[in-house]
């Protein structure tokens, strides 16, 4: 853990450059294009706002020196390798991802010149986008998503859930990362004495078919990652599962004030933030192969607490101590 910490604090040193030798130079329009899953993520989550805002706080202003094109898959995944190729014909000179894995993975087929940087992909390294978190090589840089076990959301729903014993998890499998999300929870399930229900869903039509087959199955809770289709859908998600008192673990923070009993993940905002700073080392001329990818270095744990009395729930006092924030 120290040695990870050190990492993390030696690339952010590395990334962060002091506003004064910001005073820019060049006088041209450079275009920044975003490859991203759904709008109304964007909006709830206020991201691109934060990208935006953090490269103007870096010297890049919307209608001075830079501008913005951007590209909505709005929750389907198969039109990603369309979009990217829109992206690369208009010549952009950098291409931000909002898509995943999957979106990072489009990107770098429709272009091994461009560079691209990533704000949340589950191991880059695993899935072959970056060659090392240090040393990224190729075009492709910015932030990870790893470290955090695909299984940590079972186990915070065996020990919030009194009794549980079998967990529904929705995954999208339209996803490049799915088939690595089936089996580590499937590890993990096995590992905590949990029976796992895994359901494959791929557009919003599916949720209804998955809800009625949790509820067949006799499912103690939801659980799901931090995929678009899902963060989308999140209202819906937790409204629905609510009324089927099945109380839901998700990755998001926006997920508990919404009625999920626990949410666990990290800041999608913060990363965005970050991202700006990629982008803006890389249109100063940096290259994306020199710039070690980031890891986020904190996880926020939020419990809702009437969600979970409402459900008849009683949270164990030892997981109320560690969370961040306790919703009442």
């Amino acid at each position: 853990m120290t040695t990870r910490r050190a990492f993390i604090r030696a690339i952010s040193g590395m990334l962060t450059v002091p506003l004064t030798v910001y005073a820019q130079q060049d006088t041209r329009v450079r275009t920044i294009g975003f490859l991203g899953g759904a709008r109304n993520i964007d909006a709830s989550f206020g991201l691109t706002a934060q990208l935006i805002a953090a490269l103007r706080e870096l010297g890049w202003s919307e209608g001075r020196n830079v501008a913005f094109l951007f590209r909505w898959t709005e929750q389907h995944n198969d039109l990603l390798p369309a979009l990217a190729r829109e992206l690369v014909a208009a010549n952009v000179d950098v291409i931000v991802v909002g898509s995943g894995a999957t979106g990072t993975r489009a990107a770098m087929q429709a272009s091994d010149r461009i560079p691209i940087v990533m704000t949340s992909v589950a191991d880059p390294v695993k899935f072959g986008l970056i060659a090392s978190f240090a040393h990224p090589g190729g075009n492709v840089t910015g932030l990870a998503q790893p470290l955090v076990d695909w299984g940590k959301w079972l186990e915070l729903a065996r020990e919030g859930v009194s009794g549980a014993t079998r967990i529904a998890i929705i995954g999208n499998s339209t996803n490049i990362v799915y088939s690595d999300y089936v089996r580590e929870n499937e590890a993990a399930a096995k590992r905590l004495g949990l029976e796992l229900q895994m359901l494959p869903v791929a557009r919003f039509e599916d949720f209804g078919p998955a809800f009625a087959a949790m509820k067949r199955a006799g499912a103690s809770a939801l659980v799901f990652g931090p995929d678009a289709l899902f963060l989308a859908n999140l209202d819906y998600l937790v409204r629905t599962a609510t009324e089927n008192r099945l109380p839901v673990i998700a990755p998001a923070r926006r997920a508990a004030e919404l009625g999920a009993v626990i949410s666990y993940g990290a800041d999608f905002t913060t990363a965005y933030r970050r991202a700006a700073v990629y982008v803006d080392k890389i249109l100063r001329g940096a290259r994306p192969a020199d710039l070690p990818v980031e890891q986020p270095a904190r996880f926020e744990l939020v419990i809702n607490l009437g969600a979970a009395r409402a459900l008849g729930l009683t949270m164990p006092q030892g997981l109320l101590v560690r969370a961040d924030e306790v919703i009442q």
